[in-house]
């Protein structure tokens, strides 16, 4: 019924509201932090966790003095701990199920973490990894992007693909930047592309559509648990503040009425972003080393 909406109101992939400003409050849950870069959040209550990724020295491994470093924090005792360091480019990264995953983008694995806390790659080999996203059923998806900003057309080899039962499949090619990815607990895959300026999604039954468009430069991507409304950031200023003209944003879109809100405007670079079981919002911002909450009323 939700696609059937969504095609009788086209026009409302242009409507853009700026209710959530009054919605949400906002603060820094974390800051001092070395290139905050990919996010995600386990747990409720006391026990509610962020998991994020530290680049502050892209494609060095640690074995060449890089810094790089996947991090866990507590929430609500601000508790910090060190989950990995030494990957030379750790990105995007997901949990599922008491395990981490996370791609490294320029040593072209992903890597997971088990429950014991034994880390090791679930592929290798792969062209520039980018997003990734985990479901229920412990399938990997995840997006490789070795030819950003080109098309299929253009001889682009970027790719949307899943790992599932010990294989590769492919689920679309020729995007010019599927930049990161998340998928609904019904199977459809929503993948932002940054140079497109698009939102992207494919159904289960492998119908790929624009979900929307004329976006600035979107990024990282997330839903609710109800998977109702999407989350996501556009980033066509990174570094640069609202108060110096920056345009970057994070938005939210009712996947039932197709209205887009804006949570935020003027945040320097929100890189990724996270969406918790009580519907609060956590993104990075990687130029300003600080991790952000955004709490509904």
């Amino acid at each position: 019924m939700r696609h059937i909406f969504k095609f009788t109101t086209i026009a409302s992939l242009a409507m853009v509201s700026a209710a959530g400003f009054s919605q949400y409050t906002f603060r820094v849950v974390a800051n001092n932090l070395q290139k905050p870069t990919g996010i995600a959040v386990a747990g409720e209550g006391f026990f509610k966790t962020l998991f994020f990724t530290q680049i502050p020295t892209p494609r060095v491994g640690g074995g060449s003095g890089g810094m790089n470093s996947v991090k866990a924090m507590n929430i609500a005792s601000g508790f910090m701990r060190t989950i990995n360091m030494g990957e030379p480019e750790p990105i995007n990264i997901a949990v599922a199920h008491g395990e981490l995953y996370w791609t490294c983008r320029s040593a072209g694995v992903i890597l997971r973490r088990d429950r014991s806390g034994t880390i090791a790659p679930i592929l290798t080999g792969l062209n520039k990894p980018t997003g990734i996203y985990v479901d229920q059923h412990d399938q990997t998806y995840f997006t490789q992007v070795p030819t950003p900003g080109v098309g299929g057309g253009s001889g682009g080899q970027n790719t949307v693909d899943v790992f599932t039962n010990g294989s590769i499949f492919n689920l679309t090619r020729g995007e010019p930047d599927p930049t990161d990815i998340v998928v609904d607990r019904e199977g459809t895959a929503y993948w932002t592309c940054k140079s497109a300026g698009v939102i992207l999604e494919r159904t289960r039954l492998g119908v790929v559509s624009l979900l929307a468009n004329n976006l600035m430069s979107p990024n990282g991507i997330a839903l609710n648990r109800n998977g109702n409304k999407l989350f996501w950031t556009e980033v066509p200023t990174p570094g640069v503040p609202g108060s110096m003209g920056g345009l970057n944003k994070v938005k939210v879109m009712n996947l039932e009425t197709m209205i887009t809100t804006v949570i935020n405007s003027g945040d320097p670079e929100p890189t990724d972003i996270a969406v918790a079981r009580d519907g609060t919002v956590y993104w990075t911002c990687t130029s300003a080393g600080v991790i952000v909450e955004a709490r509904l009323h």
